[in-house]
């Protein structure tokens, strides 16, 4: 060190060696010095000079520091210098660029030379592997450079550096460990590396999350301090965006994971709402972006739905239902938390009317729709407020026919109050005001009322207008037209031509109104015809489509005003080219697929505020069925309807047939229900009888067994009178044995009988379904009948066993009071007890098998009745055959006559495809899938 320190003195004398000329020996130094001191030194030199002379140091020190960092693994200082270097020359610091130049061209020097730079290092993807081997060293000094190393890669070239780490193994949880470090600095600059990581990468996304990303993530923002939270909160919520916007695997998961609960407490604000940060306001709006990423109307529908309920469920919409009605909310706040709320709500029938029942915190209460609608057509009030009332207003009608009706109510003359403000009255008093964005507003807000209900289209025709004293009143409708006709603002006129559009499209009731007043047609035509300037050619388009809906959904009940005629007049006036070519200005227009994007209204200013969404499908809809009605002739259209007529007939018919089929596919599944439920009990009764059988031989062969015994017992007592041993002729021995033999036999008969009683319940269980049950059983019905016959043939043979098995026991009576008479000693009390013990068993052994007998006959009478039950279904089911028969003719007669039918369908499409008429074949589809079900029914019969 001495040494070089002499050189470098020495040389100060000299002329002054150039920075590119210091950075080089620097570099010697690094590759040659086999000293690790000296090799610090340098590198803790070159990253001195790395800001100043950044292009030097990239181009000759970047091959030198990438081999310090891979063989001077145990020197964590050499390494967390290397580390800096290296971020220095690939960081694209603004300060020190603007330091260096103002010029912005210098500024896109700097970031074109971090970029080569960046691209430089990533050349070989084990150099970026290195890197995340490096951030597994716990120590400050290289883990915090490695961070910022691998942001910096990410900001300059990041779909590169995002392949690289994917395929890296550990990569991602490499990088994920970084949440759980305690040292603040690291955790927070890796949440700024995941931000980076995650952009654009759905593959990470999801490897992110299923490394338990949320709930780290959750728990930072808790402790934190939620919106309260500083910097850290929003870099939290940045990450959190990234993984859950346009990623419904991550949403689902999020979902399932029960945190969206976890979100509920983000918006509990207090009473005091004054004074808010400029870093709660982020962070709130961040939140609020969050909800509205969960039910986001370009998710799937099943997934938002899912979510609506959650929220609901939770209290997250209570809680920003909350916010909505706070005062002393920041206005940016109070406009998000309002967009939300209306995502939160769309299409969801249950939050729509939660939302509904929001009253706001006045006296006396207003519903939340009026203060908000109060809002939307006051001029005073931001332009970004305005739009998110009228999409909150939107998104609670979309699908939601009971608020409409509770809306178009609100102007009926038998509901309006007096005392009282009612969205109904805000819609007109926007519509008819002198602010032509109020008019557009209240116009836009209308129509959704109207979307897609045919029933309110027709109730809204019933609303009067008071124009001035003494004039009487006129319909809203009518009042429209009148405003139309009187040259107002572009604005204002297609805001009132969208609603009148939507309001008697797909509604004649309304368009014969429309077409009463004798002016409108005439103003249509001149609106149309006329040659005016570019901003009126969006009017005349909207005009042209009016005039379309006019002629497409006409009922012919005006004479003046037919189909025909205004056709004739189209062709007069106007001349159906230029007629297309004016509808056509509709979506050419500039604004028109800006709107079409997505449901929301957002516009750059309010001029721009032309064009709905909703509108837009209407359009898109109308627009070709128009056409082709303009230049369709009057004989076409004849044609057209006669065959609409005669295509609804056949379709009715088919019908009729199709529902006569039905049920008769549901009468032939029935019966084989019945028949499969027959067999499974004659199945059990089969297994119930061999029970029995096996134990009614059991019996006899224990009989047998015990007669035996009785028989060779009765023979002994003649040879051994004079055995003192002896007791009546029986041993003690015996007599135990026979006592036991005796009680055993008792209980098998009680057994017997038990058994006998739950066969008479299972033959009353057959007659039963015998009499509930279908005849139309076949060749089930006549096995049933066989079983039956073998059951009472089964039961006659257990009759003559019993009756057989009384004699064989008085005969055991008779001798056993035989050998007590020979044998039995006067004197002996002993003896005498045994055998009256003996007799009274047997007594009540006879007594039981008289009972035993008389339920054979009761379970024999019974087997009777239930023959007699199967002969009447069996003619029962012989007349349902001769009907079922009867059936299947008619079926053929039937087939014949769909066959007809078709030939006749076929030939009518085929004239309307000649007429070039679009044909659907769903019906032709559906008879053809009929009649393979009736070819595969009649297999089967």
């Amino acid at each position: 060190m001495n040494f070089i320190r002499g050189v470098i003195a020495g040389q100060a004398a000299g002329p002054q060696p150039t920075g590119a000329e210091t950075i080089q020996k620097l570099c010697d130094r690094v590759a040659s010095s086999t000293l690790l001191e000296d090799r610090r030194d340098a590198v803790r030199a070159l990253k001195s000079l790395s800001k100043k002379y950044r292009m030097e140091v990239g181009t000759q020190a970047m091959d030198h520091l990438i081999n310090i960092l891979q063989t001077d693994r145990s020197d964590s200082e050499i390494l967390g210098y290397a580390l800096d270097t290296l971020y220095n020359i690939i960081c694209n610091d603004e300060e020190e660029e603007q330091d260096e130049s103002e010029d912005e061209n210098a500024q896109k020097q700097a970031d074109d030379l971090g970029a080569q730079f960046t691209e430089k290092l990533i050349e070989d993807p084990e150099h970026v592997t290195l890197l995340l081997t490096l951030l597994e060293e716990f120590d400050f000094h290289v883990r915090w450079p490695g961070v910022k190393l691998l942001t910096a890669l990410l900001k300059n070239q990041g779909a590169q550096v995002q392949g690289i780490i994917l395929v890296s193994p550990m990569g991602v949880s490499r990088l994920m460990d970084l949440l759980a470090d305690s040292r603040e600095v690291i955790r927070n600059d890796g949440l700024l590396l995941l931000q980076q990581l995650t952009k654009g990468n759905a593959a990470i996304q999801k490897i992110v999350a299923f490394e338990n990303a949320f709930e780290r993530l959750l728990d930072i923002i808790t402790e934190e301090g939620s919106s309260d939270g500083g910097i850290v909160v929003e870099d939290c919520l940045l990450l959190l965006l990234n993984l859950l916007k346009n990623n419904s695997s991550n949403q689902n998961f999020f979902k399932e994971g029960s945190y969206i609960q976890r979100m509920k407490p983000w918006f509990e604000v207090g009473d005091d709402n004054s004074g808010w940060s400029a870093q709660k306001v982020t962070n709130l709006h961040l939140m609020l972006q969050l909800v509205r990423v969960m039910v986001s109307p370009v998710n799937s529908p099943g997934a938002t739905a899912s979510c609506q309920k959650c929220m609901f469920q939770c209290g997250l919409l209570q809680q920003l239902c909350t916010i909505l009605m706070a005062t002393g909310v920041p206005a940016d706040i109070l406009t998000e938390t309002i967009n939300t709320v209306s995502e939160v709500i769309r299409g969801s029938q249950v939050n729509q009317d939660y939302f509904a029942s929001v009253n706001a915190p006045s006296n006396p209460p207003r519903p939340a729709i009026v203060v908000l609608l109060m809002s939307m057509v006051n001029e005073r009030q931001p332009f970004v407020l305005r739009c998110a009332v009228l999409y909150c207003f939107q998104c609670f009608l979309y699908k939601n026919q009971k608020g409409q009706g509770e809306i178009v109510a609100t102007l009926l003359p038998s509901t309006i109050d007096a005392n009282s403000i009612s969205a109904g009255q805000l819609l007109c008093g926007g519509l008819f005001s002198a602010d032509s964005l109020s008019n557009w507003c209240a116009a836009v807000a209308l129509a959704h009322a109207l979307q897609d209900n045919l029933t309110q289209k027709e109730q809204l025709l019933r609303v009067q207008l008071a124009t001035s004293l003494g004039k009487p009143p006129v319909s809203l409708l009518q009042q429209c037209t009148n405003i139309l006709s009187q040259g107002s603002k572009v604005q204002t006129r297609v805001g009132l031509l969208m609603l009148l559009c939507t309001w008697i499209s797909s509604c004649p009731i309304a368009v014969t109104h429309f077409l009463h007043n004798q002016d409108n047609v005439p103003f249509l035509t001149a609106q149309i015809s006329e040659n005016l300037g570019e901003d009126e050619r969006l009017v005349q388009g909207l005009c042209a489509l009016l005039l379309g809906i006019c002629i497409f959904y006409n009922d012919n009940s005006l004479e003046n005003y037919t189909k025909e005629k205004l056709k004739q007049l189209i062709e007069k006036r106007i001349g159906k080219e230029n007629f297309v070519e004016k509808l056509g200005f509709i979506t050419k227009h500039e604004l028109y697929s800006r709107a079409a994007l997505k449901p929301q209204p957002v516009f750059p200013s309010p001029e721009q505020m032309l064009f709905d969404h909703e509108f837009t499908k209407l359009v898109k809809e109308l627009e070709g069925m128009i056409t082709k009605a303009v230049h369709k002739s009057s004989e076409e259209e004849k044609e057209e309807e006669e065959v609409k007529k005669t295509l609804e007939q056949h379709d009715s018919i088919v019908t009729q047939y199709k529902e006569l089929i039905r049920e008769q596919d549901a009468q032939i599944q029935e019966l084989r229900e019945q028949v499969k439920s027959m067999a499974a009990q004659n199945e059990q009764m089969q297994a119930t009888l061999s029970q029995q059988l096996a134990q009614i031989q059991q019996h006899k062969d224990q009989y047998n067994i015990l007669k035996l015994k009785l028989g060779k017992e009765s023979q002994s007592p003649s040879s051994s009178q004079g055995d003192g041993s002896q007791v009546n002729g029986l041993q003690t021995e015996e007599l135990s044995q026979l006592r036991e033999q005796l009680d055993e036999l008792r209980g098998q008969h009680a057994l017997l009988q038990t058994q006998l009683g739950d066969k008479d319940a299972l033959i009353d269980s057959l007659k039963s379904s015998a009499q509930t049950e279908s005849p139309a059983g076949g060749s089930d019905d006549s096995e049933l009948l066989q079983e039956l016959e073998a059951l009472k043939n089964q039961v006659q043979s257990q009759l003559a066993e019993i009756n057989q098995l009384k004699k064989e026991r008085q005969e055991l009576l008779r001798k056993a009071e035989s050998v007590s008479s020979d044998t039995a000693p006067p004197s002996d009390g002993t003896s005498d007890a045994v055998r009256a013990e003996l007799e009274s068993r047997l007594a009540a052994q006879t007594s039981e098998t008289e009972k035993l007998k008389e339920s054979r006959a009761e379970m024999e009478r019974q087997l009777a009745s239930a023959t007699s039950t199967v002969a009447i279904l069996q003619m029962e089911k012989t007349k349902l055959q001769g009907e079922l028969q009867e059936s299947k003719k008619e079926q053929d007669d039937l087939l014949m006559l769909l066959a007809d039918q078709d030939q006749k369908i076929t030939s009518l499409k085929q004239r309307l495809k000649a007429l070039g008429e679009p044909v659907e074949d769903e019906d032709d589809l559906d008879a053809r899938d009929q009649t393979s079900e009736d070819e595969d029914e009649e297999d089967e019969d």
